[in-house]
């Protein structure tokens, strides 16, 4: 039985994940700026970035079976602790004098191993902490949480990197992956784990995950659909501070990123008071699609009024479809499978990003090449390219009748919960 307590202990665990996402912010744009400051080439970025998000994507299936099978908040401490090896061996290489790109992606490669523990043990324990009622102000925090590292970390990276190197930027994130751990443990101390008497074998619960998965037609489709939007917004990701670093410099692109994310904060700050109230097929296809026609406004200009204006509402947008994403997959998953479906949730839905990072960096500069263009209208080229596609793609979510279902099968749910 859930009381209100769970709540308060889910916003400690929340506050701990917020600390630590703007951490690993001030590594992520520090690490983009010093690459690319001496490389000069998007595709440099883009390796980093793909090192990094690679492991995450796939490990997060057997992360999500470990999380149905084994103490999720223990699962979250091993995660996030050990995490910082990887950004602890980045910063002895630059107090040795530098580090390489090699060296770089060795680190950065490590750290996200471990982070993988991470995502379906958090989203499973939201579930096993949360009632549905709650799970949609949940989502809006939870994307708050993300967006930390957009919203804050540039800003505070970009000034730091004025008066100090990348070195304090690593310090300062190695020591927020402690204030996680502690988060996790108190937490910890007061939820009893959940675990299955007879625990299936390993392969076999990933394979009933895929089987829950797969029965829920609308579910996978969504999925499915959310890979190929992940490759878009992936291209948007990894090319918008080439084409911003092309005319200005670190601190103005820090300012500029803030600037932007503030679009989330209110979008995310907004579903947390007040949570959606219905319709959450239409707002995600219609969010998405806006988020297409930004990315188009962002990349026309080399002006930082309009990019940070297109900024602004492409981030604005982003917290309502994750917010319907997340409760459309939520609430139709068993809650017993949360753990291993996640996992494959997460897997399916960010195959996209690794395809934008393997080859939007490269695209960039092989397009700025031609005609001596430079890689900054490289970069916003394929952007432009990216959010046509995301905008069209977007629209077609209205129409399959299996995912308006999903709608009406969680609305048909809560009326029976109400009458209850």
């Amino acid at each position: 039985m859930k009381d209100n307590s769970s709540f308060r202990k889910f916003m400690l665990l929340w506050t701990g994940e917020l600390i630590s996402s703007i951490g690993g912010g001030l590594t992520s744009f520090g690490l983009g700026v010093y690459v690319f400051q001496r490389t000069g080439s998007a595709a440099g970025m883009a390796l980093v970035t793909l090192l990094g998000f690679l492991p995450t994507l796939v490990l997060s299936v057997p992360a999500g079976v470990l999380a149905d099978r084994h103490d999720r908040r223990l699962l979250m401490m091993i995660g996030d602790g050990c995490s910082a090896l990887g950004i602890i061996y980045i910063l002895i290489c630059m107090m040795n004098g530098g580090a390489s790109l090699p060296q770089i992606c060795i680190g950065v490669f490590v750290s996200a191993c471990f982070s993988a523990l991470l995502e379906p043990a958090f989203r499973a324990t939201i579930t096993d902490l949360l009632t549905k009622d709650e799970f949609s102000k949940a989502s809006g925090l939870v994307s708050l949480a993300g967006s930390a590292r957009y919203l804050f970390s540039p800003i505070i990276a970009g000034f730091l990197l004025t008066m100090s190197d990348i070195r304090l930027l690593l310090l300062i994130d190695i020591s927020t992956f402690f204030l996680t751990v502690i988060s996790a443990a108190v937490v910890r101390k007061g939820i009893t784990a959940n675990l299955p008497e007879n625990r299936e074998r390993f392969f076999e619960s990933a394979r009933e995950g895929w089987r829950i998965l797969r029965s829920i037609r609308g579910v996978l489709i969504l999925v499915l659909v959310s890979s190929g939007i992940s490759l878009f917004l992936g291209m948007f990701q990894i090319l918008a501070e080439p084409l911003i670093l092309s005319f200005e410099d670190a601190k103005t692109l820090g300012i500029s990123e803030t600037l932007c994310a503030c679009g989330m904060l209110v979008s995310s700050l907004l579903l947390g008071v007040i949570g959606l109230k219905g319709h959450y097929v239409r707002t995600l296809g219609s969010a998405l699609a806006f988020a297409g026609i930004c990315m188009i406004g962002f990349s026309l200009f080399e002006n930082m009024i309009p990019i940070c204006l297109f900024g602004f509402l492409f981030f604005a947008a982003l917290p309502f479809a994750n917010n319907c994403l997340d409760y459309l997959t939520r609430t139709n998953i068993p809650d017993e499978a949360q753990g291993r479906v996640w996992g494959l949730v997460g897997f399916l839905s960010q195959l996209g990003y690794v395809v934008a990072y393997a080859v939007s960096g490269a695209a960039a500069d092989a397009i700025g090449m031609i005609g001596e263009r430079g890689v900054g209208r490289g970069a916003a080229l394929v952007i432009i390219i990216a959010g046509i596609c995301q905008a069209a793609i977007a629209v077609m979510i209205w129409f399959p009748k299996s995912i308006r279902k999903l709608e009406q099968s969680t609305s048909k749910k809560e009326g029976e919960i109400r009458n209850e």
